[in-house]
């Protein structure tokens, strides 16, 4: 119980500071003593059964800190209308009653830390330059509409500065960068901030948070975070933003730099330094405070944390501060520079390549005469030619002769080896059925251009990134190259035409669409100039729309195959001379002028050939073309 009060006020108003002193006295029978603002207490001063209670504005609040930092006295903040910063900041209850309660509870006594910016004290905020929606003190008192003015209004006025910043560490970086944000902690009672995690109030360490978006997806992203999910956390950070935690921060530019203290007036300085003062005060915190008094006992941390690998650095720093914010990230130096050198070895001819290319299509070949799926499946993880591929695809958004020629003499190489093994090796065995899993491959459409579309995404992705390139094998199975060739091969061994022209051009769907997705992914993923890339996704693109033409007459065909499939489908039986037959529709095929239908027609008794004209009869009501039934009687005995 503190038996002294210093009562530290500018308040004149009789009747505010009646009603403080009387409930004072009142409930704890201490001693008030009033002073100045500018009266500074000393060490000797300094008595555990003394408390000081600041009824004063945030700016009053502050210059009282600064003149008693570490100092031993207990301090205490009461509510009034001039100090909203501080009450936001500690927690203060906005009851004048239940403050002074929380100021005479020693369990709501805590060391807290200050943050100093340039010598000024800031309770919770320093922000250099613009932040975009994260700094949102009266956001959520806006109407709907103006909060989606405000989210388009920041769109498409994001502006970049060049930032040098440097740690308590010595670490110095080099960025470009839309504002910086410092805050010393977050609390509950912190509802403009955006951030999610509970900053400790006295760990010794500032937090900043650097908008920096690389891409214009990834600032819409970062605004979508803060506009409407309206929290962000250390754990799922947004690419635009970068964070450092730190004891001590510098922060300078090329020219002036404005910022602003806890959303007060703007301040202008050539350089910002910041500090944290650690448990420099004592100060009880309010009571909705109350488990982060007990719970953070943080400790102040050796390391730095740093999280600046999204930022922008060189080449895209000078971009930015241009004023040019990319529709695409840009890739760094030293992303680009391992995936060439990847990119460079898989377009390479090399004898390996070889024998994986021939082993992988005699193993189709052979799964193909099998009609065995799992034996195919085989053959497409050992194919190499999606390597290749990706590479070509890396050459044209980059324009790289050599990465295309290289890639493309490899790719010839082993289209021209699996074709040739595939067909003599069809010489050889004395089958020239073609099975189902030949025939699956003679009819492409529409749908097999989105696989290849969705591999070559799949396919361009992984290779960029190494965490997930344990994925080829998938993509490999997904798009199924070799196996193709294979059956184009067996067409140009058993001379059949149809069979070569389908299995190639279900190949060659895959080759272009393969190339194309891929090559707009890695232009999405920043490893080529949309300039550079153009001549190249222009041919590519008119390749496709010439392949997609027959193979949206493929896919237009398969639609009708499968609505007369439906139609016909719906005879689940025909009555006969007072019996019902039953009708299985198997198989619909559209041909020419012709619809083949292939079915089971189950009875108790042998049918004649005027029932099954009967049955047609009915059936050809239904569809537009002359119908042909292949029919396979089901006798059933009972």
């Amino acid at each position: 119980m503190y038996r002294d009060v210093c009562f530290i006020t500018k308040e004149q108003d009789e009747k505010i500071l009646g009603e403080i002193f009387d409930y004072i006295k009142e409930k704890y029978t201490s001693k008030i003593a009033t002073f100045s603002t500018e009266k500074i207490f000393d060490k000797s001063e300094e008595k555990q059964d003394c408390l000081f209670l600041l009824y004063l504005s945030d700016d009053e609040i502050k210059t009282f800190f600064q003149n008693h930092l570490n100092t031993n006295i207990n301090i205490a903040i009461l509510p009034n209308e001039n100090c909203p910063n501080a009450m936001r900041n500690y927690g203060v209850s906005k009851d004048i009653k239940e403050s002074i309660e929380d100021a005479f509870n020693i369990e709501l006594l805590s060391k807290i830390d200050l943050l100093k910016c340039n010598d000024f004290i800031a309770f919770n905020r320093v922000v250099i330059g613009d932040m975009h929606g994260m700094n949102r003190l009266d956001y959520n008192q806006n109407s709907r509409i103006n909060k989606i003015k405000i989210f388009f209004n920041n769109l498409i006025n994001i502006k970049f500065k060049s930032y040098t910043l440097t740690t308590s560490k010595e670490q110095s970086i080099q960025t470009a960068a839309s504002g910086i944000t410092i805050l010393e902690h977050t609390t509950i009672m912190n509802k403009e901030s955006a951030i999610k995690d509970d900053l400790s109030i006295h760990d010794g360490k500032l937090n900043a948070y650097i908008l920096a978006p690389t891409s214009l997806f990834s600032y819409i992203w970062y605004l979508i975070s803060i506009f409407f999910y309206q929290k962000i956390s250390l754990v799922s950070l947004p690419k635009s933003l970068g964070f450092i935690k730190t004891s001590k921060l510098s922060v300078s530019s090329n020219g002036i730099l404005n910022y602003k203290i806890d959303h007060k007036d703007m301040y202008q300085s050539n350089m910002i330094e910041l500090e944290v003062l650690q448990d420099c005060l004592n100060v009880h915190l309010g009571k909705v405070l109350l488990e982060i008094v007990k719970n953070d006992t943080n400790q102040c941390e050796e390391k730095d944390v740093i999280k600046l690998n999204t930022l922008p650095k060189a080449e895209l720093s000078s971009i930015l501060i241009g004023g040019k914010l990319p529709l695409f990230k840009k890739a760094t130096d030293e992303e680009f520079k391992d995936l060439f050198v990847s990119l460079k070895d898989s377009a390479k001819f090399s004898y390996t390549y070889l024998t994986l290319m021939i082993l992988s299509t005699l193993l189709a070949t052979t799964g193909l005469f099998a009609n065995s799926a799992p034996v195919i499946i085989g053959a497409m993880i050992l194919a190499p030619l999606m390597a290749p591929i990706i590479s070509l695809s890396m050459g044209v958004v980059r324009a790289d002769k050599f990465l295309m020629i290289q890639s493309a003499r490899s790719l010839i190489i082993g289209i021209f080896m699996a074709l040739l093994f595939s067909c003599v090796y069809t010489l050889f065995i004395p089958l020239e059925q073609i099975t189902a899993e030949m025939q699956g491959r003679l009819n492409p459409n529409l749908l097999d251009l989105m696989v290849a579309v969705f591999s070559g995404i799949a396919g361009a992705y992984a290779n960029s990134k190494e965490e997930v390139a344990k994925s080829l094998a998938g993509v490999a199975i997904a798009v199924a190259l070799v196996p193709p060739l294979s059956v184009t091969g067996i067409g140009l061994g058993l001379g059949n035409i149809d069979v070569i022209y389908g299995s190639f051009l279900l190949f060659v769907t895959n080759l272009v669409g393969i190339t194309l997705s891929a090559a707009l992914t890695f232009i999405v993923l920043g490893y080529a100039p949309i300039k550079r890339a153009k001549k190249g996704i222009l041919y590519t693109s008119i390749l496709m729309v010439i392949i997609a033409i027959p193979l949206f007459l493929s896919f237009m065909d398969v639609v009708h195959r499968y609505d007369y499939f439906n139609k016909l489908n719906g005879f689940k039986s025909v009555a006969l001379n007072g019996h019902d037959i039953e009708l299985h529709i198997k198989k619909v095929q559209n041909k020419n002028d012709e619809i083949i239908v292939n079915l089971d027609v189950i009875s108790s008794k042998p049918l004649i050939l005027d029932d099954y004209n009967i049955i047609k009869e009915k059936l050809q009501k239904v569809v537009d073309k002359k119908l042909v039934l292949e029919i396979t009687p089901v006798i059933v005995i009972n």
